[in-house]
């Protein structure tokens, strides 16, 4: 997934062939909520603001970051709805792009900064917002090129992000079968022998096998079919015989026969740098390993000491919006997008968007178990959230200031066109709320990772504004 979707190379994001066009929009292979209306930015905006004024209204040391960030749209509504809250705008120092395709970060700088230079850095590219001339838009294709500070204050926001991650399928396989008891010989063509040492038994135990990538038999080969496909591992792989072993989850189904999890280790990865950038990293309960394991000729790196960040009080959110199941382990949902259809992950590598669901749950534990100053809220449907967030109170606004202006005179426009509009903004917001079966209402999840605030005596604990929670101004 990784090599189709951003390999340098020509990876369907990172390609900088000219005859590439625009994946998002009609005329692309997807649409995403914020190109289908301008109110979904302007929740999230709305939805930071709030936790900025739950948290105290800290006034430096804030930052913005949005993890794939496509086109720029979200980021663009998020901060002119900022821009009304004249505090927390000030109080924002930088806001982060964590961005691989140079493409999308031309589009991204001509959407935010308007006119203004882009210039590269020691981190990546940086520029000045087009809202205001003190606020960097700063560019970086790591998370990880962003130090960690105890001191900062992060609102993170990711959007259709982990669902483009890369995924290790696996399924499980019943047990082999067993030597008869007391079987001590191979039977070969010249009759049986004695083993030189004991044979060991097989597994009796269901155990979990790869699915991997693999060209098809040239005998299966048909004319316009993909030539890969994904094929079960004769044996353990390292990755089968560790990743399902780090959740109870996991290790329920193995018993389960053919039943398939996918598991994004980069994923969690994430989710681990977010919840410790705003809650701080676990407390050491070991002493520091040496920088270097001894062996008896040489001595081996034992690799970079991991960065550790200490908050005295945690700060800061992060917004996670994506599709996926609420509460089950996703399985089969690799797929490939073109033109708004779903084809198959193997049709022409590199120009076919990649996707898999996004497993909510694991990301909430990789996030508890980073830090001891978070918790998570979620996932809850994007309906329930937008609506909790008041998206049709705000749509019927703009309707109401697109009909005021042209009784006003003050558009010039005809009045076919201002119905159109009219209906782009009804058909966009029941669009983000459609909760049929196939609606980007109940598709779609939000997860909500917030620091850590134990409950006062008598009180029920606070929740996020969006997620059964209110807010006190």
């Amino acid at each position: 997934m990784r090599q189709c979707l951003t390999s340098d190379l020509g990876g369907y994001y990172t390609s900088t062939s000219p005859s590439t066009s625009d994946q998002f929009g009609i005329k692309g292979d997807f649409v995403t909520s914020p190109e289908i209306s301008q109110v979904f930015g302007e929740l999230i905006g709305v939805w930071v603001v709030a936790e900025w004024i739950a948290q105290g209204r800290e006034s430096e040391g804030v930052y913005l970051m949005e993890i794939g960030p496509g086109r720029g749209t979200l980021m663009d509504d998020m901060l002119r709805t900022v821009r009304n809250f004249p505090d927390l705008a000030k109080a924002i120092e930088a806001v982060y792009m964590i961005e691989a395709s140079p493409r999308l970060r031309e589009a991204q700088h001509k959407l935010l900064c308007g006119d203004h230079a882009m210039e590269e850095t020691s981190m990546g590219w940086q520029s000045v917002s087009k809202h205001s001339k003190d606020l960097k838009i700063v560019w970086t294709e790591d998370v990880r090129f962003v130090r960690k500070d105890g001191t900062k204050t992060p609102f993170i926001v990711a959007h259709e992000f982990f669902d483009a991650l890369p995924i290790h399928v696996f399924q499980s396989v019943p047990p082999g079968p067993q030597p008869e008891t007391g079987s001590d010989t191979i039977q070969t063509p010249t009759g049986p022998i004695k083993p030189q040492r004991r044979l060991p038994h097989a597994s009796q135990q269901a155990q979990w096998r790869e699915l991997l990538v693999s060209p098809k038999p040239p005998h299966r080969l048909e004319e316009g079919q993909p030539e890969f496909e994904l094929s079960q591992a004769r044996a353990s792989t390292p990755h089968s015989m560790y990743l399902p072993e780090t959740s109870s989850r996991y290790r329920a189904l193995q018993s389960t026969a053919d039943a398939t999890i996918e598991i994004s280790p980069e994923s969690q990865a994430y989710l681990r740098d977010i919840a410790e950038r705003i809650g701080g990293s676990n407390p050491v309960t070991e002493a520091p390993k040496p920088a270097g394991i001894p062996t008896p000729t040489r001595t081996v790196a034992s690799g970079p000491v991991p960065e550790r960040i200490a908050k005295s009080s945690p700060s800061g959110a992060a917004l996670i919006i994506d599709y996926g199941p609420a509460a089950t382990v996703p399985a089969n949902s690799l797929r490939g997008i073109r033109s708004h259809k779903l084809v198959s992950p193997f049709e022409a590598p590199g120009t076919t968007d990649l996707s898999a669901d996004v497993d909510f749950i694991a990301l909430a534990e990789s996030a508890l178990d980073a830090s001891p100053g978070v918790e998570a809220h979620g996932p809850v449907d994007q309906a329930r959230f937008l609506t909790a967030m008041g998206i049709q109170e705000r749509a019927a606004q703009l309707v109401k200031l697109a009909v005021d202006k042209e009784r006003g005179g003050s558009t010039g426009k005809e009045k076919g066109e201002l119905t159109e509009k009219v209906k782009r903004i009804e058909g966009g917001w029941k669009r983000l709320v459609d909760s049929g079966s196939e609606g980007m209402g109940s598709l779609y999840k939000v997860l909500a990772i917030v620091p850590y605030k134990s409950g006062e005596a008598g009180q029920p604990r606070r929740r996020p504004v969006g997620f059964g929670g209110d807010i006190k101004l």
